[in-house]
């Protein structure tokens, strides 16, 4: 049974970091892809990054670009998403997600909902202004 658990969210003034982590179990990390997305108050779930082992690919959506760094750490089997220049537009839920099939960060439709299979629990990010 594939499991993802986020960790690491919480409270920040803006301009402060988070680092979050995802912990993946149940399925091969040597050809994986996670992606991380949030969502925010009566806001639709957004795709926030992606990184695949597959093609050595990661992504970003336009809005994190410059400031979230995602990475992985294979022998762990963990993905972790560094926020840094935080702003209060950065707080929701955040989620990791994995596809249940061979996907390329790279490709069209990182960064949709419908591209994932598993989902973590989500964690919240608050950031103060």
């Amino acid at each position: 049974e594939v499991q993802l658990v986020e960790s690491g969210g919480g409270f920040v003034q803006a301009g402060g970091s988070l680092r979050l982590s995802c912990a993946a179990s149940g399925f091969t990390f040597d050809g994986y892809a996670i992606g991380w997305f949030r969502q925010a108050p009566g806001k639709e779930r957004e795709g926030v990054s992606c990184i695949s082992s597959n093609d050595d690919s990661t992504n970003y959506g336009d809005s994190v670009k410059g400031r979230f760094t995602i990475s992985s750490d294979n022998a762990k089997k963990m993905v972790y998403l560094q926020m840094n220049n935080l702003t209060p537009e950065d707080t929701g839920v955040y989620y990791c997600a994995a596809p249940s099939f061979r996907f390329y960060c790279s490709g069209y439709g990182w960064n949709r909902r419908v591209s994932y299979d598993y989902w973590g629990q989500g964690l919240q990010v608050t950031v103060s202004s």
